[in-house]
């Protein structure tokens, strides 16, 4: 099992986003988080970040209650998170460098030497940035800085992936290219992914289970197999479109 949430409880401004709710995750799975704005779905994510805390119930990750933002776990956000006055190379190399002053003590780094000694230009190289390393974040365009954000993340070699709605800004071509490198990058590493996203059809593609909330407080989670996702041809097939359409009228009476 990786992550487990235990009649969880969570209020924002004393208003219950989550009630009594109770959802697991094995490893390898991809989650995409679906719902309409205001229905926790960021939420979700920052209290399995470690960035926000459960106000009663359990929530476990390998078996591990979450006290603190684990150093197994990479945050993806949708603003990217680059520093402006660094280079690429320098973005990417951040995590390691920061993970290299805590030193490997398992609690604000990674116990494994292997995290933090991956080749750095290999994750440049297979993300297709070698030609861009000393450019800085500004003479990129939002693909380029989304795949900086990916290589930053992965470099540390995580087993957790949560991303916020990283694709939401981009034109509907680098959305797709970077959608379909996620899903091979997550093949690859085995990783769990957890993606936030406001589109039917992105949760569609990229979660081969969907999480679908809705208006607060949420008590029981509606789960939504979809076990084509990431199959090749699958954005133009008859099941895509259905689940779609289905997904679509779920929300609408939600």
């Amino acid at each position: 099992m990786m992550i487990t949430l235990k009649n969880t409880n969570f209020s924002y401004k004393n208003t219950p986003v989550f009630t009594d709710f109770t959802w697991q995750v094995q490893r390898g799975e991809r989650w995409a988080l679906l719902g309409p704005s205001g229905c926790g779905k960021t939420t979700l994510l920052y209290l399995l970040a470690g960035l926000r805390f459960p106000e009663e119930g359990e929530l476990a990750i390998d078996g591990d209650m979450i006290t603190r933002p684990r150093p197994e776990t990479g945050l993806i956000l949708q603003e990217y998170g680059l520093l402006p006055w660094a280079t690429v190379e320098e973005n990417v190399g951040l995590g390691a460098r920061i993970h290299s002053f805590y030193g490997a003590d398992g609690v604000h780094a990674p116990s494994h030497e292997t995290h933090v000694t991956r080749n750095l230009s290999a994750w440049l190289e297979r993300l297709g940035l070698e030609n861009l390393s000393s450019k800085y974040p500004s003479q990129l365009s939002g693909g380029q800085r989304q795949r900086t954000a990916i290589a930053r993340t992965l470099s540390l070699n995580p087993d957790l992936l949560l991303m916020d709605e990283p694709f939401s800004s981009l034109d509907a071509l680098t959305r797709a290219d970077l959608q379909n490198l996620t899903l091979e990058l997550c093949s690859e590493e085995n990783l769990t992914l957890i993606m936030v996203t406001h589109s039917i059809e992105e949760a569609v593609i990229m979660g081969r289970k969907i999480l679908l909330l809705g208006n607060p407080p949420n008590k029981k989670p509606m789960i939504i197999d979809n076990p084509f996702a990431g199959k090749e041809g699958y954005r133009n097939s008859r099941d895509y479109t259905e689940l779609c359409q289905n997904l679509r009228r779920q929300m609408e009476h939600a």
